[in-house]
């Protein structure tokens, strides 16, 4: 008699899919070179590597100091002759680079966009006029993305401005002006990842841009209109004490001949530790504080009977209202006073600020 087949519990039904093997939760797949997680790693070795890159990079920034020469003249005079603006162009780490040194021209008076070389010779190329300046960054200087537009810029006449890290090369042969950025390695341990290299050019476009600001007379105030949205521009450099100064009935104002004590009600309702002394004609002849009322109560002085001229502290520092209101923060800080009378080219009252406005408005 045929005996029937053992149940196997492995065996599967025709049609049912075969099960894969359990793999324990959370453990990675061994491989070659796989980081060994279950134990720290070794600090010591992460600094030592951390310190090699910082002063290998630094380094590859020192050694541009001493190429800058002729060729950097060169680059600047191309870059103030241009009547246009600057198109910086590169790829990969390069084009990362070239977007932060297109930034920085822009905010430094220098017209400047990036233009990606791979869209350029799909038709962004269209974005560049006669008038403009092409800077092309390549370590190597055979790019192909940007070679593939050296005919086209030839033809429209566009100076070319290169950062290459070879001379020799195809991109450099081809510039109009063209500055060394090499570097004898890359910071990483493998010398393939672009890391001194992006570094150095980094800084040579720093370089060029604050060499440029200088040369063009840039100042505070135009970098504060190219940053109207920064804290540094809208705050410390564009505001003006028109902007923030108190006027008309906020004013804490009382005539040479007021008795101190109706004075004194007048700071009280203003509210700002102090009241401005003003003729008929509102000229500033004085002010009165709350330090100047501790000194004359400490001289036993009739408040009833003192007249405010007498008790004032006459010419006092005033501003202007087209002063900057960072101006106005030095003033107070340097003589350590809280409120600060603001008067026209007559000496005409035309209104105060009190430190509480200068930090309402950022300023502090």
């Amino acid at each position: 008699m045929e005996q029937s087949p053992k149940h196997n519990p492995d065996a599967r039904h025709p049609g049912q899919p075969a099960q894969q093997p359990a793999r324990e939760p959370n453990v990675r797949p061994a491989s070659a070179g796989a980081l060994d997680l279950s134990r720290p790693p070794d600090a010591d070795k992460l600094l030592r590597r951390g310190r090699a890159v910082l002063k290998i990079e630094a380094d590859a920034v020192t050694a541009l100091t001493d190429r800058l020469g002729p060729a950097f003249v060169s680059a600047c005079s191309l870059l103030l002759r241009c009547a246009g603006r600057v198109a910086v162009s590169g790829m990969g780490k390069s084009g990362h680079i070239g977007n932060k040194i297109a930034a920085t021209l822009a905010s430094t008076g220098t017209p400047a966009f990036f233009i990606h070389p791979g869209e350029a010779s799909h038709g962004d190329i269209g974005m560049l006029t006669r008038e403009d300046v092409f800077l092309a960054i390549s370590n190597s200087g055979e790019t192909e993305e940007l070679i593939t537009l050296l005919p086209t810029l030839k033809r429209l006449g566009i100076p070319l401005l290169a950062l290459t890290g070879r001379l020799d090369s195809t991109l450099a042969h081809a510039a109009t002006a063209v500055l060394d950025v090499s570097v004898p390695a890359e910071a990483c341990s493998l010398n393939l990842a672009p890391t001194a290299s992006t570094t150095a050019t980094l800084a040579m476009g720093d370089a060029l841009a604050v060499a440029l600001l200088e040369a063009r007379g840039f100042t505070e105030e135009d970098f504060a209109r190219s940053h109207p949205g920064g804290s540094l521009g809208r705050r410390r450099l564009l505001l003006h004490v028109a902007d923030v100064m108190r006027t008309g009935s906020e004013l804490p104002r009382v005539s040479p001949g007021m008795l101190l004590h109706d004075g004194l009600r007048e700071m009280t309702r203003k509210g700002l530790g102090m009241t401005l002394v003003v003729d008929a004609q509102d000229t500033l002849l004085g002010v009165f504080t709350d330090g100047d009322l501790r000194r004359i109560l400490e001289q036993s002085i009739d408040l009833s009977s003192t007249a405010m001229q007498s008790v004032m502290t006459a010419n006092p520092k005033s501003l202007r209202p087209r002063m900057l209101a960072a101006e106005a923060v030095h003033l107070m800080e340097t003589h350590r006073i809280t409120g600060l009378p603001v008067v026209d080219d007559r000496g005409i009252l035309v209104g105060i600020v009190h430190v509480h406005d200068l930090f309402r408005a950022g300023v502090m």
